[in-house]
């Protein structure tokens, strides 16, 4: 790479850092007012190194995203938004919702909070696309293994995919996040902590909705992930890092700055915590399941160890 070369892309990354933040917070004007008059603890960095430390390295997955796509123009554009805001914001504050109605997210912020993630998903990335080069739609031959799976192998798959969603999802969950007793108090359930198969049967009881709700976050996590799968370019190892990161610095990286709807700092840390611990190895098995078909166990397994 040349001098003329090293300065282009210097010039788009810096462009791309100064549009993400503009659009990021143009899409936090419409929540300005909604939001609860809680005073939030301190985030882990200062105000202004935080947030420059969240528009980079949200700016660089997004960059990852659309480099490593063989994908181009609109059809790239369309994907990447929609699995963008669905994996980002609509899977994210659905469950702050689920878990959070009657702490800080009501039924009247949820819709505001859902809007706050439009300009990222369908402005922001189309204009990335046009700045990286990508935005010229090209005839592209897809390979012979793209996403050709069987119904039936599909099927166990998907079903797979929802049972270790759900055992990455419970056992971060209590293993990690519910360990702090802050973070059992925000909840509602302060106290000692029960015991995990205790902890486990009282859900089951008393929100038999839970586990149900997170199989479908399962299947929308999976639709999200597809567009990555299908488009990418690199190697199922390279694939699976960055859609282990694509479920895991969007969602986790908001964390680390002040948030009056999770006030207090060591919630947040905990979460932070478990997203990275589940989110990131969920998003690898996805791919390891679904990038190709899989003639038997031992074909499944051994890909596990070399994936091509």
């Amino acid at each position: 790479m040349n001098a003329k070369q090293i300065l282009i892309w210097v010039g788009r990354i810096a462009l791309l850092l100064l549009l993400f933040y503009v659009i990021f917070i143009s899409g936090t004007i419409p929540i300005s007012g909604m939001l609860p008059k809680i005073k939030s603890e301190p985030g882990f960095l200062p105000d202004k190194i935080g947030f420059l430390i969240f528009g980079i390295i949200n700016m660089l997955l997004i960059m990852g995203l659309i480099l490593s796509s063989r994908w181009s123009g609109w059809k790239l554009a369309l994907s990447l938004a929609f699995a963008y805001f669905g994996a980002v914001t609509f899977l994210t504050q659905i469950e702050a919702w689920y878990f959070m109605s009657n702490i800080t997210v009501d039924k009247n912020l949820l819709p505001f909070l859902l809007i706050m993630g439009l300009p990222i998903a369908f402005v922001y990335i189309p204009l990335a696309i046009l700045i990286l080069s990508k935005g010229r739609a090209k005839n592209i031959v897809e390979p012979a293994s793209a996403f050709k799976i069987s119904a039936k192998q599909l099927m166990w798959k998907l079903f797979a995919i929802i049972i270790v969603y759900i055992v990455l999802y419970w056992s971060a969950g209590y293993y990690i996040a519910w360990q702090n007793p802050e973070l059992r108090a925000f909840y509602g359930s302060p106290g000692n902590i029960t015991p995990f198969w205790e902890h486990t049967t009282n859900t089951i009881i008393t929100d038999p909705g839970l586990f149900p709700f997170q199989a479908l976050r399962a299947m929308l996590w999976t639709l999200c992930a597809i567009p990555i799968i299908r488009g990418s370019k690199v190697n199922a190892w390279w694939t699976a890092i960055l859609l282990g990161l694509f479920f895991t610095i969007p969602q986790i990286s908001g964390l680390i700055l002040e948030n009056p709807l999770m006030p207090i700092a060591s919630v947040r840390l905990s979460h932070m915590i478990e997203g990275i611990a589940s989110n990131f190895v969920f998003g690898m098995i996805i791919v390891w399941l679904l990038h190709r078909e899989h003639n038997s166990l031992k074909d499944l397994f051994g890909i596990f160890f070399k994936m091509e």
